[in-house]
C-alpha cells in the first residue's frame, strides 16, 4: 500500500483526498461549482500539511484525467504535475468514467448477472461523455463523445445486458433511454475519496503518466462559446 494524494477536478466537484495503507485519513470537497481555481490549492496545502504533522512522506500523486470540463482537467492536472514533479514522485491517471463505474459498484448493489455499466458526463445538448464497462473495468463500449438518441447502446440491449447509467449525464438518456434493460442510479460524482482502488491498483502495477507531457483525455475539441449577453 501507498500514500496517496487524489485530485479530482473533473466536473464542478473540487475534491482532494488523502489516503494511506488503503484507508482514507483527510478529504476536502466543494459541491458549489467553479471553486477549482481558487479552493484547490488550499485543499492540497491542508493535505500536505496533514501528511507532514504525521511524517508520512508520499508515494505518489493522483489525479482524474477526463473525460470532463476542459477548465476542470487542466487545472486540476497542472496542480497534479507541479506536485509531482516538486515532490520527485510518480503521477497516476485515473479515468473519471471507471471512477464513477468504481464508486458505483462499491456503493450499489446490482442483482442481474450480465450487466453493464455507463457513467455519463454532460457535455453539451443531448451529448454526454459515455462509455460502457463490465464489472471488471473492460470496455465494451470506448470512452467516447456521443449524441443521445433512442438508439445509442441498442446492440449491448440486444444483447440481453442490463445497463445502469449514472452521472450528470444520464438526466439527458432518461428522455430517450427509460425502458426495459436500464436502470439509473442517482447522487453519483467523481470525488477524490473514491480514486482510492483505481489509484493504489495503478501504482502496484507501475502504471503512471508522464509529469512534462502527459494531457487530460478531452474526448472531442474545445468549442468556446459566446457570452449570452456581451458588452
Amino acid at each position: 500500500m501507498a500514500n496517496i494524494l487524489h485530485i479530482e477536478t473533473s466536473t464542478d466537484v473540487c475534491s482532494v483526498a488523502l489516503t494511506s495503507e488503503g484507508q482514507v485519513l483527510d478529504h476536502r470537497e466543494n459541491y458549489e461549482g467553479q471553486t477549482h481555481a481558487t479552493l484547490l490549492s488550499q485543499y492540497v496545502k491542508e493535505m500536505l500539511d496533514y501528511a507532514r504533522s504525521r511524517e508520512l512522506k508520499l508515494d505518489a500523486i493522483a489525479v482524474s484525467i477526463g473525460p470532463g470540463s476542459y477548465t476542470g482537467l487542466r487545472i486540476g492536472l497542472s496542480e497534479a504535475k507541479g506536485l509531482a514533479f516538486g515532490l520527485q514522485v510518480p503521477l497516476i491517471g485515473v479515468n473519471t468514467l471507471q471512477l464513477m463505474t468504481v464508486s458505483t459498484m462499491f456503493n450499489h448493489f446490482i442483482e442481474e448477472d450480465k450487466v453493464l455499466y455507463v457513467p455519463m458526463i454532460d457535455a453539451r445538448r443531448m451529448e454526454v461523455y459515455t462509455a460502457a464497462y463490465t464489472p471488471a473495468l473492460e470496455a465494451v463500449v470506448e470512452p467516447q463523445a456521443m449524441i443521445l438518441d433512442e438508439h445509442s447502446f441498442a446492440s449491448q440491449l440486444e444483447q440481453g445486458y442490463t445497463l445502469v447509467l449514472m452521472g450528470n449525464g444520464s438526466d439527458k438518456a432518461r428522455q430517450v433511454l427509460s425502458r426495459d434493460g436500464v436502470r439509473f442510479i442517482e447522487g453519483i460524482k467523481p470525488v477524490a475519496v473514491d480514486m482510492l482502488a483505481l489509484a493504489e491498483k495503478a501504482y502496484r502495477a507501475g502504471e503512471f503518466i508522464d509529469v512534462a507531457y502527459s494531457t487530460p483525455l478531452y474526448l472531442k475539441e474545445f468549442q468556446a462559446t459566446k457570452p449570452k449577453n456581451p458588452l
